[in-house]
């Protein structure tokens, strides 16, 4: 089904208040860093933020 004029509204004023996004630039001397996360399995969102909980993880035991 279609959303309707009023939740799409709503749905972009949630993103606006609750979302925050980051940028990662890969310049031309980063990319074997680009080719390795481009290359991982299922979405670079999700892989990303796994590795900053195993950093996170690594680190509340230090």
């Amino acid at each position: 089904m279609a959303q309707t004029e009023a939740q799409r509204r709503a749905a972009l004023k949630y993103v606006r208040k609750s979302v925050t996004q980051k940028v990662v630039k890969f310049y031309p001397a980063d990319a074997e860093l680009l080719a390795w996360l481009e290359s991982r399995p299922g979405s670079q969102n999700a892989y990303l933020k796994g590795l900053i909980r195993a950093d996170m993880e690594a680190r509340r035991e230090d």
